[in-house]
């Protein structure tokens, strides 16, 4: 083994090394860097071998046992704490962002909504015994939980708006609530008159009061519509629950005249068979929606009863269709307009007997129009807002354009307009008063000899119309023609506007110069025969018509170069 060892420190030695070959520097060093490692291994290992001063024959004493720890522990309960931290409350709620607080508005909602339709069920109802009683005393005290963790907890840290400003402040909050009329009723709603229960006997009308928190109900519903993508489906059901409602109550009330006339005593009265909730709630169907077909009353009280019931039946039905009729169109309300519009537009089209080219390239457009954005100008639903209000939802909107362009961040009088198919909505040698980006499609760069051959397509992202807006001496016209390939989305910005935002963005006022100096002058340099774009600040505006004239014609028969 010594041999061998010698063998190989001989193989290494500096006498044997083979030339180097540098393939890369980085690799090169690094494999010098090993080399130098493993030789210094060796010559330890060498060391302890040859002298048996450094190699020790005692044996090295083991380790001490030591207790296992347990990580595990203190890391399940740090993860309890961070996850019992996401559900503490925090010192002011958001009503209008925190879903959290909505989430609990749907508790209590529920709770509501226990009461509105249990209190009298219960109370006109034998479905309430003693076998059963300790049933619903227990949802009754989780209601009643729920009432008063809203009263205690969470109202008293809901922020408000004061004069214009939002209140955060946590004693300010707790004394606009308590001088309020929701506070007077939520706390009326959860005073326990349940404790005559020992007195008069187990009877929901000591728990009517509960009722009386109905503000809490509304506004659940309030926030609920915000932050729906389609409110109308949410309304449709609420109405819906209206009317069941309705008639559940109407139910409950004609039980309750049943039973004092006297089950079966009459034909009209509930005769006591069969599952009388059913019963009761068919007949409520039957005479609220005034369908008829039932036995008439033959008493006094039951005169009058149908009579009252037939009235408020009247009021309370027409009053739900015509809230459905409005929800329904609110929810249609774009889409007819844009009928009307598309109708009234061809109506005049065919007054005036429009070639159906035309008409048809107009039909086409408002299909494609509310088929992309749902509706046919933009600027109409946002002109009401203020415009720092626009330019954020314009930028959240079309986050993913908007970004890669710094001037557009800035602009509040971005808007966008729809291209038809083939249309040459940008015309060479035209002034051109506006740039563009495109937000959705693609246009084609039209040049060449006859103006048709496409030299590049821009897609969505592309920037395009500012040299325009930037040069001077005649370079404020268009270079070339911009023709859509299919129907094409642009955000457009005016000169103006650019011009006012180019005083915050120096950088991109100078590089949008340089570019518009160096399209220009290209452009006109093989009609001109320039060599230097300083030569055509000499021209004049007369010169540098839409209509550019021929070398030839300039120039006489010799082109002569500018200087």
């Amino acid at each position: 083994d010594k041999l061998n060892l010698n063998h190989c420190i001989s193989i290494n030695s500096p006498e044997h090394k083979p030339p180097e070959i540098i393939i890369n520097e980085y690799a090169q060093i690094q494999l010098q860097d090993m080399v130098q490692k493993m030789r210094e291994r060796t010559a330890t290992y060498k060391e302890k071998v040859t002298n048996p001063v450094i190699s020790s024959p005692e044996v090295s004493p083991t380790a001490c046992n030591k207790p296992e720890e347990k990580p595990s522990s203190t890391v399940k309960k740090r993860s309890v704490k961070e996850y019992m931290k996401k559900f503490k409350l925090p010192e002011t709620i958001d009503p209008f962002t925190d879903h959290r607080y909505i989430m609990w508005l749907f508790f209590v909602t529920v709770a509501y909504n226990w009461n509105c339709w249990f209190i009298p069920l219960r109370l006109v109802f034998p479905v309430q015994t003693s076998s059963n009683i300790i049933y619903w005393i227990a949802v009754d005290v989780l209601s009643d939980i729920c009432y008063i963790c809203d009263l205690l907890l969470f109202q008293p840290r809901v922020q408000f708006v004061r004069e214009g400003d939002i209140i955060t402040d946590k004693v300010e909050i707790k004394k606009a609530y308590r001088n309020s009329l929701k506070f007077r009723l939520d706390l009326f709603s959860v005073i326990p008159f349940d404790v005559l229960y020992i007195i008069f006997g187990f009877s929901t009308i000591f728990r009517a009061n509960r009722i009386m928190k109905h503000l809490t109900f509304f506004e659940f519903n309030d926030k609920l519509e915000a932050i729906m993508d389609k409110a109308y489906i949410y309304r449709v059901i609420r109405t819906i629950g209206y009317l069941l409602f309705a008639l559940h109550i109407n139910a409950c009330v004609y039980y309750w005249a049943s039973a004092y006339e006297g089950l079966g005593s009459t034909k009209w009265v509930y005769d006591g068979e069969g599952n009388m909730y059913l019963r009761c709630y068919y007949w409520a169907v039957r005479t609220l929606i005034t369908i008829g077909g039932l036995p008439e009353p033959v008493t006094l009280f039951e005169i009058v009863f149908q009579l009252m019931n037939f009235f408020i039946g009247v009021f309370v039905f027409s009053g739900l269709i015509g809230q459905m009729r409005d929800i329904i169109g609110a929810a249609t309300a774009g889409q007819n307009y844009y009928r009307a519009c598309m109708d009234d537009t061809v109506d005049y089209m065919n007054t005036y007997t429009i070639p159906w080219l035309v008409q048809n390239r107009v039909r086409t457009w408002y299909e494609y129009t509310w088929d992309s954005q749902g509706m046919l100008d933009e600027l109409e639903l946002l002109e009401q807002m203020p415009g720092k209000m626009q330019l954020d939802i314009a930028t959240d909107v079309n986050f993913a354009i908007v970004r890669k362009v710094d001037l557009f961040k800035v602009s509040r009088t971005l808007y966008s307009i729809t291209i038809n198919i083939g249309e040459i909505f940008f015309c060479k040698t035209k002034i051109g008063r506006e740039m563009y980006i495109i937000k959705q499609g693609e246009v084609q760069v039209l040049g060449g000899p006859d103006g048709t051959k496409v030299l590049v397509t821009l897609r969505a992202g592309a920037v395009f119309g500012e040299i325009s807006l930037l040069a001077a001496s005649g370079g404020n016209r268009r270079t070339a023609n911009v023709i859509a390939h299919g129907f094409a989305n642009l955000f457009i910005l005016d000169k103006k506007t650019l011009n006012e935002i180019l005083v915050h963005y120096p950088e991109s006022e100078r590089h949008l110069r340089k570019k518009g100096k160096y399209v220009f002058f290209m452009s006109m340099k093989k009609y001109y025969c320039v060599k230097s774009y300083d030569t055509l600040l000499y021209l004049s505006q007369d010169t540098l018509t839409p209509k550019i004239p021929q070398p030839k014609c300039w120039l006489g028969n010799s082109k002569k170069v500018l200087k």
